[in-house]
């Protein structure tokens, strides 16, 4: 069975959405109340209406938004050099469709009931998962930038206590509500420089840690590790967090099945001596290639329109058109 633990707080309660409606009542905050009341209403519809929603949306924005386009297309020939271009617009427009779904589905994980989230969720290799919890084992998961992320993490923190890390937002009313709906099941939140002692704690003490590895951490706070065989600006903790809570790495995915039949989550088998070399740079890669492996199941489906390779190694130009090193 899985340990039941007793829950450390890592930030006071979250407010009430009538308190953050009188803090955040300045009309600069007036478009993200409208969008969250747009979320609300999109989370009634059926997923399959959904994912068509997301079709037309996920279209229009490919073409309306030109910048992450672009970025979109830069990541993909870097990554995959032997696609032709018509491949790397086909797979780029289907990432487009993708994230577009996945952001009308916001919602579905925001404020669907336990039993909604159970029908539209499915589990690949779900042994692998019960099996380390029936052992008793402290458990990391693995989990690389997918679109599905933010359901996968809601859906899965319904069946385990749960703790994550996250990048805080600049926006505060939209920080304060993404952590607020994201940690409805009750899934313990800190940011990436908050974390610490506490947090390891949790891990030891039962709580899986849901880890999202693969956002540009910069050069001070990384290592250049290859991903794709190109270097990047990668955090470097899952070895050392995995020693000191003695623990396993099970790489998780969260994808969107086809025609809004919903989420499928996949487990791989935990991962044994390769991220056990005390060596930070070799780890990250070893880690990055787990990541790509993850990236097979649903090319389409990781996070491409991220500047995944702004941070750059001295000496080296821009990546990305007009962007910095």
């Amino acid at each position: 069975m899985y340990r039941r633990t007793q829950t450390m707080q890592s930030s006071q309660p979250s407010p009430s959405l009538s308190a953050l409606g009188k803090q955040f009542c300045a009309p600069r905050f007036w478009l993200i109340w409208c969008l969250l009341g747009w979320l609300r209403l999109l989370s009634y519809l059926p997923m399959p209406l959904l994912y068509g929603l997301g079709i037309v949306g996920g279209e229009f924005a490919y073409w309306a938004h030109a910048r992450r386009r672009d970025i979109t297309w830069r990541n993909l020939t870097a990554c995959f050099p032997h696609h032709r271009k018509a491949a790397i617009r086909a797979l780029a427009r289907r990432h487009f469709h993708s994230l577009a779904i996945a952001t009308f589905a916001t919602g579905v994980g925001w404020w669907g009931g336990r039993a909604r989230l159970q029908r539209l969720t499915r589990l690949r290799n779900g042994a692998v998962l019960a099996n380390a919890r029936r052992r008793g084992e402290n458990i990391i998961l693995l989990t690389p930038h997918f679109v599905g992320l933010e359901f996968g993490g809601i859906y899965l923190s319904t069946l385990a206590p749960t703790v994550t890390m996250y990048q805080r937002h600049k926006n505060p009313l939209l920080d304060a509500l993404i952590k607020q709906y994201r940690g409805r099941f009750g899934i313990i939140q800190y940011a990436h420089k908050g974390a610490g002692k506490s947090m390891i704690e949790l891990i030891r003490r039962g709580h899986q840690f849901y880890y999202l590895p693969d956002q540009n951490p910069g050069s001070k706070r990384g290592v250049f590790a290859p991903f794709y065989s190109l270097p990047a600006a990668t955090f470097a903790s899952l070895g050392r967090i995995a020693r000191l809570c003695n623990a396993t790495i099970i790489p998780c995915a969260t994808r969107l099945l086809p025609r809004g039949r919903g989420y499928e989550i996949i487990f791989e088998q935990p991962l044994t001596d390769c991220l056990t070399e005390d060596d930070p740079v070799r780890e990250a890669g070893n880690m990055n290639r787990v990541i790509e492996q993850l990236i097979t199941h649903a090319p389409a489906q990781y996070f491409w329109s991220h500047r995944r390779f702004k941070t750059r190694p001295p000496g080296e130009p821009p990546f990305y058109a007009g962007g910095k090193k």
